[in-house]
């Protein structure tokens, strides 16, 4: 049997994190998700991902109540969702699975340049052809009929021409053509929203960044993070992990 690769601190040296300019050189992001009862996924997100791009929109098909409006310094909240006017966008957190918003991940994909895919948008997508998918073990082998496994996460990658980014234990991040081991984090990033955060830096990472490297090092930075805030802290909550994300670069 093959050695796993094993992801270090060198995944960093392949992916441009920040880079100085003019605002909108570091990337434009549209988040869609949110809804009733999961407003705060997005937020969680939002705040990870503005740690890295310049601009964040977000769109919701659920009118923002006063806590997302509360946390609007971090984002531009549009009445439509424009994918033309951003380098990725981030659909699927908190997002409900109905036909409605199915109807809403699939035009934004058609349109979408970038794309990374969590929570409902990965039950609702008609591909994900060009995409990064981020499902946990349940949501792998409710989509994809499959044990959530590295070598079905390689599977998936190849059968749909996407990266994969398997969340878990150790997380396995799949390309087509290669398959990466994660192991940073720790049993605290069980709690609900650090997914949330995960996907935020990853969609963050792909507006200027190939697909599977920024996968790769959106896995590792915040499992880093998290094992970062467990030593000094023992125990956190996403919007903590969010916060962390930098100390993890250091």
């Amino acid at each position: 049997m093959r050695k796993p690769i094993v992801l270090t601190r060198a995944i960093l040296k392949k992916i441009v994190l920040t880079r100085p300019g003019r605002k909108g050189d570091n990337g434009r992001l549209l988040v869609a998700g949110g809804s009733k009862k999961y407003h705060g996924a997005p937020l969680l997100a939002i705040e990870a991902a503005s740690r890295f791009v310049d601009l964040i929109y977000y769109y919701s098909p659920h009118a923002p109540n006063a806590q997302v409006k509360q946390k609007n310094k971090c984002f531009i909240s549009v009445e439509k969702p424009n994918p033309n006017r951003v380098d990725c966008v981030l659909i699927g957190n908190g997002l409900d699975v109905n036909p409605e918003n199915k109807r809403l991940v699939n035009q934004l994909l058609k349109k979408s340049k970038r794309a990374v895919l969590d929570a409902g948008a990965i039950r609702m997508a008609g591909s994900f052809e060009g995409t990064i998918v981020t499902p946990h073990a349940r949501e792998f082998e409710d989509v994809f009929k499959l044990k959530a496994s590295k070598a079905n996460a390689l599977r998936v990658a190849k059968q749909n021409n996407c990266v994969v980014l398997l969340k878990g234990k150790i997380d396995f991040i799949a390309s087509p053509a290669r398959v990466r081991e994660n192991r940073t984090g720790n049993e605290v990033m069980t709690r609900g929203g650090t997914g949330d955060v995960l996907a935020g830096l990853c969609a963050a990472l792909h507006c200027k960044n190939p697909a599977f490297e920024s996968a790769c090092a959106a896995a590792w930075i915040n499992g880093r993070a998290g094992d970062k805030l467990k030593r000094r802290r023992r125990v956190f909550n996403a919007e903590d992990l969010a916060r962390a994300l930098p100390e993890a670069l250091k």
